[in-house]
């Protein structure tokens, strides 16, 4: 059921709603291949992403959904799905007035749920703050609590998410250079080490140097550079990995 709710927030467009609820939205798909993957059936791995992000009158949301398909010898597993649900409530746009200071141009009620095959469904609070800096076309930073939904689910403790964009101009095109950290920096369990997840993405706007300004944002390729120490708080599991990614915006 929550995969499916999952799926409708990701292919649902935001123009069913008034132009004063929603004031932005985008949503993508993306194809990724990569090797060496720990601690999964086969350590080669082809994804198919959905994603939508947006703001809307009261903050912003993000929701993704990965179908990832083991490929070469999988232990009789072909496939899973995991997924994420986050929206923040901005005071800014609640109060009506800036509540920024120093860099610091908003702080939100961040709130995201985690959910996928297995017992990895986590429910995440915390405080979110947005920031102006220097070559960022945006920077967020949210400080979660995470709380496990499930007895088998060990991974309490605190987390802390950078999420970022840099836009770099290649003569008529663009290299953008964007992703996030997952760093949980607090485990609550003795079986659950601290962690930290890496995970850029490099692309190349290939639309705008094929079609123009008109196709801009919508057709990038690129490569995705996966790092995550201790992966599922597996102590010791140290995953490096790359994947060749192409990916359309609608």
């Amino acid at each position: 059921m929550k995969k499916t709710c999952l799926c409708l927030a990701l292919l649902l467009s935001p123009q069913a709603y008034s132009n004063e609820l929603v004031q932005w939205w985008d949503a993508s798909v993306t194809a990724l291949y990569g090797t060496n993957y720990d601690l999964a059936p086969s350590d080669e791995q082809t994804t198919i992403t959905l994603e939508t992000a947006g703001g809307w009158k009261y903050g912003d949301w993000f929701a993704f959904q990965d179908f990832i398909n083991f490929n070469g010898h999988n232990g009789g597993k072909d496939s899973t799905t995991y997924g994420e649900i986050s929206t923040r409530f901005s005071a800014g746009k609640i109060l009506g007035k800036s509540v920024g200071f120093g860099p610091v141009t908003d702080m939100s009620l961040a709130l995201t749920l985690e959910e996928g095959e297995g017992p990895v469904e986590t429910l995440l609070y915390g405080v979110g703050m947005d920031f102006k800096l220097p070559f960022f076309t945006y920077f967020q930073l949210n400080t979660y609590r995470r709380d496990a939904q499930n007895s088998a689910n060990i991974s309490d403790g605190w987390q802390l998410t950078p999420v970022f964009r840099i836009d770099i101009p290649a003569g008529r095109s663009k290299i953008v250079l964007d992703g996030f950290i997952d760093w949980v920096f607090v485990a609550d369990e003795d079986g659950y080490e601290e962690n930290f997840h890496f995970n850029p993405q490099i692309k190349y706007d290939l639309g705008a140097t094929l079609f123009g300004d008109a196709r801009k944002d919508h057709l990038l390729v690129g490569i995705e550079y996966d790092y995550w120490k201790n992966k599922y708080g597996v102590d010791g599991v140290d995953q490096s990995t790359y994947s060749i990614i192409a990916q359309y915006h609608f």
